[in-house]
């Protein structure tokens, strides 16, 4: 006797099923593939033909929608490299704003925050913003 669980096969793991098991409404059922993607069919009705270029238009932040997203679930994804002290300075501040003002925050809302005042600082002030004249190295 072997101490090894059976687990199933890739065919099992990964088969197609159907929306509906009667027997007169499988003919006319779709085709469903349990993945995180849509299937080809619905891809294809709902999305344009990709050009391999995001289309997304740019969207223009107004007085009420400037704040950061906050604690929500995030659909986009950028990747940052930090050096040691950058990622250090940013861990100072989150434990700073936890111990020191009672504010729990995980380190992505401390960049979202400072991004968005980074931004309204850049449409206010323009050339003058302290982004602009940092980037020019003044």
């Amino acid at each position: 006797m072997t101490r090894r669980i059976s687990l199933p096969g890739a065919d099992e793991l990964f088969r197609k099923t159907t929306l509906s098991a009667v027997p007169d409404e499988v003919e006319d059922a779709e085709e469903v593939v349990h993945t995180n993607r849509p299937t080809t069919s619905t891809a294809a009705k709902t999305q344009p033909r990709s050009t391999g270029v995001r289309q997304t238009p740019r969207r223009r932040p107004t007085g009420i929608d400037k704040g950061p997203s906050g604690r929500e679930k995030h659909d986009e994804k950028i990747t940052v490299y930090l050096s040691p002290e950058e990622l250090f300075d940013l861990e100072q501040a989150r434990l700073h704003l936890r111990g020191d003002l009672g504010l729990a925050v995980d380190r992505g809302r401390i960049v979202r925050e400072a991004l968005s005042i980074v931004i309204a600082d850049l449409e206010s002030k323009g050339d003058q913003s302290i982004i602009a004249r940092r980037l020019r190295g003044r």
